[in-house]
């Protein structure tokens, strides 16, 4: 017998907490296939936390087998600190669950001759300006400026958009309607930060999740996504619809121009997360990810589906081809508003489970409905501790509750999703001013 049969079976998943937590399945399936989960983590992460949650016998995380925690996501770094599990395991698979994660896992995966997106793609995924040279013809009007050129950046049209380049999570993106909001953005970027000034696209947007197995798209899904651009400058993201409700010529479209994409960027094996707006119904470039996509997302799809995606997942790592179903139904997530400023001491809803995601470590395992089953909520998770100051909705940091809801195929998301949204109580409290403080002595 070879030594490569004598190791134990494992697959690396770099990734942090808060993306452990939403994809714990990831961990339970490769376990369930008699393999090792390897986890590596960035700065980022409690890592006492995330140990805690692995001496908890009943935690899914608990099935890792062991965790190193990374100062950062350099591929060299990454590989050097990967040398002993190269070794000492027989190494089937590396998955990214994590948007900084997205070149090491690239090119590891070509290392070790394993399935991936490639090193060229998962490359071009993580660099927005690559996207906007390499992939021009799909994306908006664009001119990126680098840290020393930034006193000269402009904009040939208003109102346009400027973000950095190297943030995730809408951190740092911003509408500016005239010169002098676009140099006074500017002073609110790090000095080393690459900017990137682009045309203002009017139009629905939504993401495409697709399914990658070795270049041929195998399963697609089309997401509708809901933004408070149209109460503010910025652009974070409060609610996804999984199957967005469209006529059938505009996904298609989407679909299309996402295969277009991923056949340009020469993209392998994995799961990808593009996200575009329609404008015009012609399909507009705003990023691509070579990654699981964020928020409620592939819970959406397994109520959707009826199938957690997360096995399909390991199944591309793993060089299977997954067998993924069409939708027979609709998922909604919506976040709840609240008072900015305030703190949050707890939210109640009448009509479903609240979980506190973010202290627990652990996202909800959902059950889908039969198709024909009525709406439902199925679950409000919380992303913020008991006390944490609620935040302004600048990026998605501020974000604090939302419902997710299961849907019939024929409802109107937004009219059969509100009633459950209305149902959710942020309970805040006003913050302890030094004066209220004193005056209460």
């Amino acid at each position: 017998m070879n030594r490569q049969s004598e190791r134990p079976p494992a697959v690396i998943v770099m990734s942090d907490l808060p993306a452990l937590a939403r994809q714990h399945r990831l961990i339970t399936d490769i376990a369930d296939r008699g393999m090792a989960p390897l986890v590596v983590v960035g700065p980022v992460t409690d890592l006492p936390r995330l140990t805690g949650h692995m001496a908890d016998g009943t935690h899914p995380l608990s099935r890792i087998a062991t965790v190193r925690q990374l100062p950062d996501a350099a591929v060299d770094g990454v590989l050097a600190s990967v040398q002993d599990w190269i070794a000492d395991y027989d190494v089937r698979g590396v998955i990214c669950s994590g948007e900084v994660f997205v070149d090491p896992v690239g090119v590891l995966c070509e290392v070790l001759g394993l399935p991936g997106a490639g090193t060229w793609a998962a490359r071009v995924c993580r660099n927005k300006v690559m996207q906007r040279v390499i992939l021009r013809d799909h994306g908006p009007v664009s001119r990126a400026f680098a840290p020393h050129e930034r006193e000269n950046a402009s904009s040939e049209v208003y109102p346009c958009v400027v973000k950095p380049a190297g943030r995730m999570f809408s951190s740092g993106v911003l509408r500016v309607d005239d010169d002098a909001e676009l140099r006074a953005s500017l002073a609110a970027y790090e000095p080393d930060e690459t900017i990137l000034v682009e045309e203002l696209v009017v139009g629905p947007e939504f993401s495409v999740e697709a399914l990658v197995h070795q270049g041929e798209v195998v399963w697609s899904g089309v997401t509708a996504k809901l933004t408070n651009e149209d109460s503010s400058r910025y652009f974070t993201e409060i609610g996804h619809t999984s199957p967005a409700k469209l006529p059938l010529p505009h996904t298609d479209a989407l679909v299309s121009a996402n295969a277009a994409i991923l056949k340009a960027l020469r993209f392998d094996s994995g799961i990808t997360h593009a996200e575009f707006r329609l404008r015009d119904g012609q399909p507009v470039l705003m990023e691509v990810a070579a990654r699981l996509p964020g928020d409620a997302i592939t819970m959406l799809w397994h109520l959707a589906t009826g199938k957690p995606v997360e096995p399909a997942i390991v199944d591309l790592a793993l060089g299977i081809r997954p067998d993924y179903p069409v939708p027979a139904r609709r998922a909604v997530q919506r976040f709840v508003e609240h008072t900015a400023g305030a703190r949050l001491a707890d939210v109640r809803c009448a009509s479903a489970p609240v979980s506190w995601i973010g202290e627990d470590g652990y996202w909800p395992t959902v059950e889908p409905s039969g198709a024909d089953a009525p709406a439902r909520a199925a679950s409000v998770m919380v992303g913020l501790a008991p006390g944490a100051t609620l935040g302004a909705l600048h990026d998605s940091s501020g974000r604090c509750a939302s419902v997710v809801v299961d849907l019939p195929w024929e409802a109107d998301p937004d009219s059969a999703t509100t009633p459950f949204a209305d149902q959710v109580e942020v309970v805040a409290e006003e913050p302890v001013t030094p004066e209220r403080a004193d005056s209460a002595r």
